[in-house]
Protein backbone atom coordinates (compact mmCIF):
# COMPACT_ATOMS: atom_id res chain seq x y z
CA UNK A 1 0.00 0.00 0.00
CA UNK A 2 1.26 3.50 -0.75
CA UNK A 3 2.14 6.51 1.24
CA UNK A 4 -0.44 8.02 -0.39
CA UNK A 5 -3.45 6.12 0.11
CA UNK A 6 -1.83 5.13 3.67
CA UNK A 7 -2.33 8.90 4.54
CA UNK A 8 -5.94 9.19 3.32
CA UNK A 9 -6.74 6.21 5.14
CA UNK A 10 -5.65 7.96 8.74
CA UNK A 11 -7.16 10.87 7.56
CA UNK A 12 -10.49 9.24 7.48
CA UNK A 13 -10.32 7.46 10.37
CA UNK A 14 -9.10 10.62 12.23
CA UNK A 15 -11.97 12.66 11.26
CA UNK A 16 -14.52 13.58 14.09
CA UNK A 17 -17.73 13.34 15.05
CA UNK A 18 -19.01 16.23 13.77
CA UNK A 19 -18.00 15.54 10.20
CA UNK A 20 -21.23 13.63 10.53
CA UNK A 21 -24.81 15.23 9.88
CA UNK A 22 -24.96 17.46 13.05
CA UNK A 23 -27.99 17.43 15.14
CA UNK A 24 -29.65 20.64 14.35
CA UNK A 25 -29.63 23.68 16.60
CA UNK A 26 -32.75 24.12 19.32
CA UNK A 27 -35.62 26.87 19.24
CA UNK A 28 -34.25 29.78 21.31
CA UNK A 29 -32.65 32.95 21.63
CA UNK A 30 -29.76 34.05 19.48
CA UNK A 31 -27.24 36.90 18.62
CA UNK A 32 -25.19 37.48 15.65
CA UNK A 33 -21.46 36.04 16.28
CA UNK A 34 -19.71 39.46 15.13
CA UNK A 35 -16.75 37.44 14.03
CA UNK A 36 -18.50 35.40 11.66
CA UNK A 37 -20.94 38.50 10.26
CA UNK A 38 -20.53 40.59 7.47
CA UNK A 39 -22.65 43.24 5.35
CA UNK A 40 -21.09 44.69 1.97
CA UNK A 41 -23.02 46.69 -0.05
CA UNK A 42 -22.90 47.68 -3.99
CA UNK A 43 -23.56 50.42 -6.12
CA UNK A 44 -22.93 51.42 -9.85
CA UNK A 45 -20.60 53.68 -10.66
CA UNK A 46 -20.72 55.42 -14.15
CA UNK A 47 -21.79 52.18 -15.38
CA UNK A 48 -18.34 51.49 -15.27
CA UNK A 49 -17.84 49.31 -12.08
CA UNK A 50 -19.72 48.13 -9.07
CA UNK A 51 -18.36 50.59 -5.41
CA UNK A 52 -18.14 48.17 -2.49
CA UNK A 53 -17.83 48.91 1.23
CA UNK A 54 -19.05 47.29 4.08
CA UNK A 55 -20.48 48.26 7.71
CA UNK A 56 -18.88 46.90 10.86
CA UNK A 57 -20.93 47.83 13.34
CA UNK A 58 -23.27 45.22 13.17
CA UNK A 59 -26.01 43.87 15.49
CA UNK A 60 -28.55 41.20 15.08
CA UNK A 61 -30.77 39.17 17.34
CA UNK A 62 -33.12 35.94 15.93
CA UNK A 63 -35.79 34.40 17.83
CA UNK A 64 -35.42 30.76 16.24
CA UNK A 65 -38.38 28.69 15.97
CA UNK A 66 -36.89 25.15 14.72
CA UNK A 67 -40.20 23.72 13.75
CA UNK A 68 -41.62 26.39 12.17
CA UNK A 69 -39.10 28.75 10.93
CA UNK A 70 -41.64 31.39 9.53
CA UNK A 71 -42.69 32.49 13.04
CA UNK A 72 -38.98 33.30 13.78
CA UNK A 73 -38.23 37.07 14.20
CA UNK A 74 -35.30 38.99 13.56
CA UNK A 75 -34.11 42.67 14.47
CA UNK A 76 -31.01 44.10 13.13
CA UNK A 77 -28.99 47.42 14.00
CA UNK A 78 -25.74 48.73 12.17
CA UNK A 79 -23.99 52.12 12.88
CA UNK A 80 -23.62 54.20 10.04
CA UNK A 81 -20.59 55.18 11.70
CA UNK A 82 -18.72 51.79 10.96
CA UNK A 83 -18.68 52.04 7.31
CA UNK A 84 -15.39 50.72 5.96
CA UNK A 85 -14.79 51.96 2.20
CA UNK A 86 -11.03 51.65 1.89
CA UNK A 87 -10.38 55.12 0.28
CA UNK A 88 -7.07 54.95 -0.60
CA UNK A 89 -6.48 58.68 0.63
CA UNK A 90 -7.27 60.16 3.73
CA UNK A 91 -5.07 62.27 4.04
CA UNK A 92 -7.01 63.68 1.89
CA UNK A 93 -10.63 63.48 3.06
CA UNK A 94 -12.31 61.43 5.46
CA UNK A 95 -14.68 59.31 3.08
CA UNK A 96 -15.76 56.91 5.61
CA UNK A 97 -17.02 59.79 7.53
CA UNK A 98 -18.66 61.44 4.90
CA UNK A 99 -20.78 58.90 3.99
CA UNK A 100 -21.60 57.56 7.40
CA UNK A 101 -22.28 60.72 9.28
CA UNK A 102 -22.66 63.24 6.07
CA UNK A 103 -26.13 65.04 5.57
CA UNK A 104 -26.30 64.21 2.41
CA UNK A 105 -25.31 60.42 3.20
CA UNK A 106 -26.67 58.56 6.11
CA UNK A 107 -26.72 61.43 8.42
CA UNK A 108 -24.95 59.84 10.77
CA UNK A 109 -28.77 58.22 11.81
CA UNK A 110 -29.14 54.79 12.94
CA UNK A 111 -30.05 52.00 10.80
CA UNK A 112 -32.07 49.40 11.67
CA UNK A 113 -34.54 46.02 10.17
CA UNK A 114 -37.18 44.84 11.86
CA UNK A 115 -38.67 41.48 10.37
CA UNK A 116 -42.32 42.00 9.57
CA UNK A 117 -42.85 38.39 7.85
CA UNK A 118 -41.02 35.07 6.75
CA UNK A 119 -42.11 33.12 4.50
CA UNK A 120 -40.71 29.65 3.60
CA UNK A 121 -39.59 29.50 0.11
CA UNK A 122 -37.57 26.11 -0.10
CA UNK A 123 -35.79 23.16 1.91
CA UNK A 124 -32.88 25.54 2.57
CA UNK A 125 -34.21 29.72 1.17
CA UNK A 126 -36.98 31.97 2.34
CA UNK A 127 -38.05 35.57 2.05
CA UNK A 128 -37.57 37.94 5.28
CA UNK A 129 -39.80 41.30 4.38
CA UNK A 130 -39.29 43.71 6.84
CA UNK A 131 -39.23 47.37 8.10
CA UNK A 132 -35.85 49.39 6.86
CA UNK A 133 -35.42 52.40 8.92
CA UNK A 134 -32.12 55.14 7.80
CA UNK A 135 -32.16 58.58 7.36
CA UNK A 136 -35.26 58.91 10.24
CA UNK A 137 -37.16 57.32 6.98
CA UNK A 138 -38.62 53.80 7.36
CA UNK A 139 -39.59 51.71 4.19
CA UNK A 140 -40.64 47.86 3.28
CA UNK A 141 -37.36 45.68 2.25
CA UNK A 142 -37.25 42.08 1.05
CA UNK A 143 -34.15 39.85 2.11
CA UNK A 144 -33.79 36.62 -0.35
CA UNK A 145 -32.53 34.11 2.40
CA UNK A 146 -30.05 31.01 2.16
CA UNK A 147 -30.03 28.72 5.71
CA UNK A 148 -26.62 27.59 5.40
CA UNK A 149 -27.39 24.83 8.16
CA UNK A 150 -27.61 24.74 12.05
CA UNK A 151 -25.75 22.51 15.18
CA UNK A 152 -27.00 21.81 18.01
CA UNK A 153 -23.02 21.76 19.27
CA UNK A 154 -20.30 23.71 17.62
CA UNK A 155 -17.18 21.11 17.43
CA UNK A 156 -14.90 24.17 18.63
CA UNK A 157 -17.53 26.68 20.15
CA UNK A 158 -19.25 24.04 22.28
CA UNK A 159 -22.94 26.05 21.72
CA UNK A 160 -25.69 25.86 19.02
CA UNK A 161 -25.11 28.09 15.85
CA UNK A 162 -26.59 28.38 12.59
CA UNK A 163 -25.45 30.16 9.86
CA UNK A 164 -27.21 32.26 6.90
CA UNK A 165 -26.48 34.07 3.89
CA UNK A 166 -28.58 36.48 2.39
CA UNK A 167 -29.16 39.02 -0.59
CA UNK A 168 -31.27 42.60 -0.87
CA UNK A 169 -31.48 45.66 -3.47
CA UNK A 170 -32.89 48.50 -2.16
CA UNK A 171 -33.79 52.09 -4.12
CA UNK A 172 -31.61 54.36 -1.91
CA UNK A 173 -33.72 57.04 -3.28
CA UNK A 174 -36.80 55.90 -1.40
CA UNK A 175 -35.00 56.94 1.85
CA UNK A 176 -34.36 60.06 0.24
CA UNK A 177 -30.64 59.09 -0.79
CA UNK A 178 -30.69 60.60 -4.39
CA UNK A 179 -27.76 62.11 -4.60
CA UNK A 180 -25.49 61.76 -7.76
CA UNK A 181 -28.42 60.03 -9.21
CA UNK A 182 -28.09 58.63 -11.70
CA UNK A 183 -23.86 58.13 -12.39
CA UNK A 184 -24.31 56.76 -9.24
CA UNK A 185 -26.88 54.01 -9.41
CA UNK A 186 -30.45 53.89 -7.47
CA UNK A 187 -30.11 50.39 -6.97
CA UNK A 188 -28.07 49.12 -3.90
CA UNK A 189 -27.01 45.66 -3.41
CA UNK A 190 -26.63 44.10 0.02
CA UNK A 191 -24.71 41.15 0.30
CA UNK A 192 -25.32 39.57 4.48
CA UNK A 193 -23.36 36.02 5.60
CA UNK A 194 -24.28 35.63 9.42
CA UNK A 195 -24.14 33.18 12.37
CA UNK A 196 -25.68 33.34 15.07
CA UNK A 197 -25.36 32.06 18.66
CA UNK A 198 -26.87 31.84 22.29
CA UNK A 199 -26.19 34.79 23.90
CA UNK A 200 -23.51 34.94 26.55
CA UNK A 201 -23.99 35.28 29.88
CA UNK A 202 -23.17 38.01 31.38
CA UNK A 203 -20.02 37.71 34.31
CA UNK A 204 -20.61 39.36 37.80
Amino acid sequence: MNLLRLLALAALAAMPAFAQQPAPAPSGAYVSDPAHTSLTWKIGHFGLSNYTARFTGIAAELAWNAENPAASTLTATIDPASVRTDFPFPEVEDFDGKIGKGGDFLAGQPIRFVSTAIAVTGPKTGKVTGDLTFRGQTHPAVLDVTFNGSMAEHPMEKAPKLGFSATATIRRSDWGLGIYLPVLSDDVTILIETEFAPPKKAVN
